[in-house]
């Protein structure tokens, strides 16, 4: 036998066992006979590196593919990359900005070479790390949302909702990126908590009355002073008796000498401020609606890159904030300023760059969402679609009920650049959509009715698409599905079954993948969706470089090791709730594989040819009935929580199994006495359910159970415990008694630990034990009572038969233990008596509380007969338990 090394090192073995996986082709799945289970990896950003919460999103999704490829399924998980056209123009940029090169000194071509270059040095680290981690992806289907056959698609469905009249061009207020100089979705705006001003403009009245009592102005209250400009009208609440004086009148802007109307809406908050708001419908979402729903012109005062434009009138040219600091002095000379006050509230920032965005009128491409969403809005109130945990599924609505346009234009090179061609004016002006550039002539010609017309006469649109463009084809185009929608990969693998992502893109991810999957193959693109919660500090902050409280997950799998890692990251989290991370786990994670370790070493001591002969005693024969009872109920329990996706219960269930029934329980029943081999028939019982829990420990701690397997015997190359099958079982009426019964013997094995501790007698002195028997006393379970309580005996006291005085006696539910000490120890009959009424006391305390639920009758009434019947239950045991005590109580007296 292959000697077991003492201990279990990660560091040596968890590199030689992925190279093996991947050697062996494990992890790679091909369309066949089985039935398939597919997963697609939310997509990292390629100027990403693994995080916390990439090593929990993805530690899911690994035990989940692990189990399905166990269970037998024909798993696959494809991973890939997303081009993250900001975040990876904004790298680029500054790489370029390092080496003395502007991005404006480049032509497109010339950037996009640096952006590959870039992406092909940078854009895989984060895979290569989750390689680390153990994830079983299918690297040879690794996808990159730019791939150029993915690339294709994302222009073709441009094209194809163009041609559908889903997508349209025009202005509409977007956030507006200064920095980046680009629009950007709501999914990228921060917003943050930040100490300002507002400020109280004084806004004088147009032609006041002639009284001089009256009101000469109205006051606003506002954070951004700067935007006055472009202010073009005032509005109040008509159910507001305060400003009621200003209805139907004009006012002028402050500094700007504008004259604009005073309108009425019921959106103004009456307890705001002075009940007056400034509306500025070019620079504020709010006011843009306001302006079309009241007819009122924009007046665009910003410039891209956040400096005041011509538009303005004033401050022209310089930055937004310079102005905000010099127009309070302003307002103030011109006696304007009526007065400022501390202010915090909550700006929006660009993810990507940091700067504050800003809401921006721009001629951008929308995409019409409201009737692309209906069939995706039904699927998951229909469940078609499961969200987990399900309170999400009232946010998921109330998006897709008020769902907007999307703006799927961006101001950037890197990217899929939008299939749009402008016709020069000399050939009529205006433009067309087509994937290809030859596509394009053939319809700018038939648009312009001029043959002449060449390529070089087009210019193709200079914007890329927003990056969740592609990523929303995701589960299709990884499976070319787009382009050969009935290929035979797309027809198997498709629809996908489980995806692990966060609640934060189930906007602007999940749905918007559910609208593609119904749209392009008439069908959901995955069954359920687990939502992750944010992983958090002991403080409840969430994990960032920047607050420094974030360690490195490769750091932690480097110390502790990637099973250790991942069975902490599973032990604190639950779907949609948030992980309160503690490195503590991690070290219960190692405790737990060093267990599991130590205890397979402990088994394989016990392999020894002198057992092959040996008869199996009736306490481990007890024992291993049990224990294959035991082991079948909690993997029907671990796949009860596995459906409802409770995948940190199942681990919590299968920790219990191990650690205290198979490892605290049955092996101590089982181990054979000191210098005594052990019986064939027990030793292969024992390895066998060894064999079976490291199969249901695999999806969760990958390396150490394949690490053993290999050790428990000689294996075949193929024979990885990763593609072996879960061995059946089943739940019996026999078993379930069994299992429930055993609990019996825990107590009773409990019971007598505490008189020997109490009574300070070592284990290896042998007792005697009486009890008085009734249908609770597990008779089936003796021997292993009297193996586990080193018992010399195990007998029923006689009915009428006096009990030996000098015992010590305990209950475990309604039958009484007797453990006659004799000579060993002199009992204490006034300790006894306190330990009795004591029990006594919280007896009757415990029947006082379930008679007062049965004698309620709306519990009777509504409560299901099954809980009746246990209280009922209770009460019984209760009431004998109590005769009993109070029995024991009389007899010392």
């Amino acid at each position: 036998m292959t000697e077991i090394p003492a201990k279990y090192d990660p560091a040596q073995k968890e590199d030689k066992w992925y190279a093996y996986w991947m050697a062996n082709g494990f992890f790679h799945s091909e369309p066949d006979a089985r039935q398939p289970y597919t997963i697609v990896i939310p997509p990292p950003n390629v100027t990403g590196v693994l995080h916390m919460g990439h090593m929990l999103n993805n530690t899911i999704q690994d035990v989940l593919v692990r189990r399905a490829r166990m269970q037998g399924f024909n798993a696959c998980w494809v991973p890939g990359t997303d081009h993250a056209s900001i975040a990876t123009e904004a790298k680029v940029v500054q790489k370029l900005a390092n080496e003395g090169i502007k991005k404006s000194d480049l032509t497109r071509e010339e950037f996009l070479r640096h952006a590959w270059e870039w992406k092909e040095k940078h854009g895989g680290i984060i895979l290569e790390q989750l390689k680390k981690l153990g994830a079983s992806c299918d690297w040879a289907r690794t996808k990159f949302t730019m791939d150029e056959r993915l690339s294709d698609a994302v222009i073709h469905v441009f094209v194809d909702l163009y041609n559908k009249g889903k997508i349209y061009r025009g202005v509409r207020m977007v956030n507006w990126d200064p920095a980046a100089l680009t629009a950007i979705s709501d999914e990228e705006v921060i917003y943050k908590e930040e100490h300002g001003k507002l400020y109280y403009l004084r806004y004088m009245v147009e032609n006041p009355d002639s009284d001089s009592s009256a009101p000469q102005y109205a006051v606003v209250a506002t954070t951004r002073p700067e935007t006055i400009m472009g202010d073009t009208a005032m509005c109040i609440n008509p159910n507001d008796p305060k400003n009621a004086w200003l209805k139907g009148r004009r006012v002028i802007v402050p500094l700007v000498g504008r004259s604009i109307p005073v309108i009425e809406d019921e959106y103004v908050d009456i307890e705001f401020g002075t009940g007056c708001l400034k509306v500025t419908p070019a620079h504020d979402v709010n006011d843009y609606m306001l302006g079309e729903k009241h007819g009122l012109p924009s007046i665009d005062i910003f410039n891209d890159n956040g400096t005041l434009s011509e538009a303005a009138g004033l401050y022209v040219g310089m930055d937004r904030f310079a102005v905000r600091q010099q127009i309070e002095t302003d307002l103030q000379e011109a006696g304007l300023l009526e007065k400022v006050e501390a202010y915090t509230n909550k700006v929006g920032t660009s993810e990507r760059s940091g700067a504050v965005i800003e809401p921006k009128l721009s001629m951008q491409w929308f995409l019409r969402m409201d009737q692309l969403a209906q069939p995706a809005l039904r699927a998951v109130m229909e469940d078609v679609i499961k969200l987990v945990p399900a309170k999400f599924k009232n946010t998921y609505r109330h998006w897709m009920e008020n769902v907007k346009d999307w703006c799927v234009s961006r101001q950037l090179w890197w990217g899929q650049q939008i299939p749009a061609y402008y016709i020069p004016q000399q050939f009529g002006g205006g433009f067309v959509v087509a994937e290809t550039a030859a596509e394009a002539v053939a319809l700018a010609r038939a648009k312009s009715g001029n043959d002449t017309l060449t390529e070089t006469d087009l210019t193709r649109d200079p914007d890329v698409l927003d990056t969740w463009f592609s990523s929303w084809l995701w589960p299709q185009s990884v499976f070319d599905g787009i382009l050969n929608p009935g290929n035979p990969e797309i027809s198997y693998y498709y629809p996908t079954n489980d995806l692990v992502t966060a609640p934060e893109i189930l906007f602007f991810w999940v749905a918007r993948m559910i609208i593609a999957g119904y749209e392009y193959q008439g069908e959901r693109p995955f069954s359920n969706v687990y939502l992750t919660g944010i992983v958090r500090d002991k403080l409840r902050r969430k994990m960032s470089k920047s607050l420094g409280n974030s360690p490195d997950p490769l750091d932690l799998i480097a110390k502790y090791g990637a099973d250790s890692v991942r069975v902490a990251m599973m032990l604190c989290s639950s779907a949609g709730n948030d992980i309160i991370w503690d490195e503590s786990l991690i070290e219960q994670g190692r405790n737990f594989g060093n267990k599991i370790w130590n205890s397979f070493r402990l088994i394989k001591m016990w392999d020894t040819p002198e057992g092959a002969s040996l008869a199996q005693p009736e306490s481990a024969r007890v024992a291993v009935e049990w224990f294959g009872a035991k082991l079948a109920s909690t993997v029907a329990e671990i796949d009860e929580h596995f459906a409802a996706f409770r995948i940190s219960d199942a681990l919590m269930s299968l920790y219990r199994l191990f650690w205290d029934d198979f490892s605290g329980w049955y092996l101590e029943m089982v181990k054979p006495a000191y210098g005594t081999p052990m019986d064939a028939v027990t030793y292969r019982a024992t390895i066998g359910y060894f064999e079976q829990l490291l199969q249901q420990l695999h999806p969760y701690m990958p390396f150490i159970t394949e690490e053993i397997w290999h050790y428990i015997a000689e294996r075949e190359p193929q024979e990885s415990i990763m593609v072996s099958r879960y061995a059946p079982s089943s739940v019996t009426p026999s078993g379930a008694r069994l299992v429930d019964r055993f609990e019996l013997v825990k107590e009773i094995v409990g019971g007598i630990r505490n008189v020997r501790k109490s009574k300070n007698i070592a284990q290896k002195e042998p007792l005697s034990m009486l009890y008085v028997s009734d249908e609770n006393y597990p008779s089936e379970f003796e021997s292993i009572l009297a193996k586990m309580g080193n018992l010399s005996s195990v007998d029923a006291l006689a009915p009428g038969a006096e009990k030996p005085t000098g015992s010590s006696t305990f209950i475990v539910k309604t039958t009484e233990y007797l453990l006659p000490l004799g000579d060993l120890v002199q009992v204490d009959t006034t300790a006894e008596r306190a330990r009795i009424e004591k029990e006594l006391e919280y007896a009757r305390g415990f029947l006082s509380s379930v008679e007062k639920k049965l004698s309620n009758e709306r519990f009777v009434q509504n409560a299901p007969a099954s809980v009746i019947a246990n209280e009922r239950a209770k009460q019984s045991d209760a009431e004998s338990k109590i005769r009993t005590l109070e029995a024991q109580l009389s007899a010392l007296s």
